[in-house]
């Protein structure tokens, strides 16, 4: 069976650093491309980066652009997403999703298989 679990999350300082990871079972990682979305109390599911399965092309929304750096190990069968420079409008739950297309695991409504999320919450 197909499952992602994420870690990393907690409680972390304005400016401060996480690495958060998402990691595999029931499936080899390499063959899929990964997401990561975040969803803030009261707001809507949002994409925050993504990375495909192979060339490790990456995407990141404007708002974490330059802070935040998703990368994975396919050895390992797990990705990351290390955000640095936090601040408190990051604060969220953090998802990760897989799909074979780069495209959908991109995509809100097109990918297919969602960790449970970690919470992040930046607050002094």
């Amino acid at each position: 069976q197909l499952q992602l679990v994420e870690s990393g999350g907690g409680l972390v300082q304005p400016g401060g650093s996480l690495r958060l990871s998402c990691a595999a079972s029931g499936f080899t990682l390499d063959n899929y491309a990964i997401g990561w979305f975040r969803q803030a109390p009261g707001r809507e599911r949002e994409g925050v980066s993504c990375i495909s399965n192979s060339d490790y092309y990456t995407i990141y929304a404007d708002a974490v652009k330059g802070r935040f750096t998703i990368s994975r190990d396919n050895a390992k069968n797990t990705v990351y997403l290390q955000m640095n420079s936090l601040k408190p409008e990051d604060t969220a739950v953090y998802y990760c999703a897989a799909d074979r297309s780069y495209p959908a695991a991109c995509s809100l409504s097109h990918v297919n298989h969602w960790g449970q999320g970690t919470q992040v919450t930046v607050s002094s």
